[in-house]
């Protein structure tokens, strides 16, 4: 099988600039077979397009986890970056492939690459996509959880504007700040938004600011519509301060920040007073 002709100019280790290859029409159908007869005839698998698209780019981002291992076993680089910044890691995350995000991060992907003006982090791309399991995964493998993306800032604040409730609560639960602002806009204020009185209750037992005011000066509640229960809901709590057991609660996981869940693991206190500060939903 030929490769698609090329247009040959040398990019140092990356490889060439090329048009759309037969190697990259394979990975991203998940043909396994033909792609490994196009590796063994001699298929650069770190072909890129013009706009910088590696065949591994390609599985990964249409979730072809054999694909993928295929070409990380011939040599692909693991963190070779688009034009727009995405790396195979992003795009496994954006699609939503666990094996595949974990299958790159035993090749040694970065967890935390730099972002830029066009890319958001592995762990933002899971977070829009709402699979749990790799927002999971990218937490324990040491994903950043305050990074900052210029339009969607920090992980927590698109998962809320996502209404993705299962991830916001494993960032939460890992120590993510709950407060963290973009333009003074919160996490609650994107809840309150998109109407998810779950996702409200969630973020306030985590201490969010019922009180914080936006860059328009509005607070989460102004984003309800009256009498609903969302409303409802964010005018209870502004009238009814949490308790003095809740408020300790919350200042306990403040101080010990994302190791929260690992230090109190390691305490010598009662399973029932850990689960409380663990959020556990159930007593064990």
């Amino acid at each position: 099988m030929a490769v698609t002709a090329a247009r040959r100019s040398s990019l140092g280790d990356i490889g060439f600039w090329a048009d759309r290859t037969a190697l990259h029409e394979a990975a991203s159908h998940g043909r396994a077979l033909q792609l490994k007869q196009l590796i063994e005839s001699g298929a650069s698998v770190n072909m890129v397009t013009v706009d910088n698209i590696t065949p591994l780019h390609e599985a990964c981002i249409m979730a072809h986890p054999n694909c993928a291992r295929l070409l990380l076993e011939a040599g692909a680089q693991v963190d070779v970056r688009t034009i727009h910044g995405s790396t195979p890691l992003c795009n496994a995350c954006a699609s939503g492939s666990l094996d595949c995000a974990k299958l790159l991060l035993e090749y040694g992907a970065k967890v935390n690459p730099s972002l830029t003006a066009l890319t958001a982090s592995p762990l933002h791309e899971a977070c829009i996509r709402g699979n749990v399991e790799v927002v999971r995964l990218m937490i324990a493998s040491g994903a950043q959880l305050e990074a900052y993306d210029v339009h969607f800032g920090p992980p927590l604040h698109i998962a809320c504007a996502k209404g993705h409730v299962d991830s916001v609560r494993e960032l939460l639960n890992a120590g993510a700040c709950v407060n963290s602002m973009k333009f003074h806009e919160t996490a609650l204020h994107h809840a309150a938004r998109i109407h998810m009185m779950n996702m409200i209750e969630l973020l306030v037992e985590f201490g969010a600011n019922v009180y914080a005011s936006d860059n328009l000066g509005r607070k989460p509640v102004d984003y309800t519509t009256p009498e609903s229960p969302c409303y409802t809901c964010l005018r209870f709590y502004e009238s009814h301060p949490l308790s003095l057991q809740q408020l300790c609660r919350i200042a306990t996981r403040r101080m010990l920040g994302t190791r929260a869940s690992e230090v109190i693991g390691q305490l010598n206190i009662s399973r029932r007073i850990h689960n409380y500060l663990q959020y556990c939903d159930q007593l064990s």
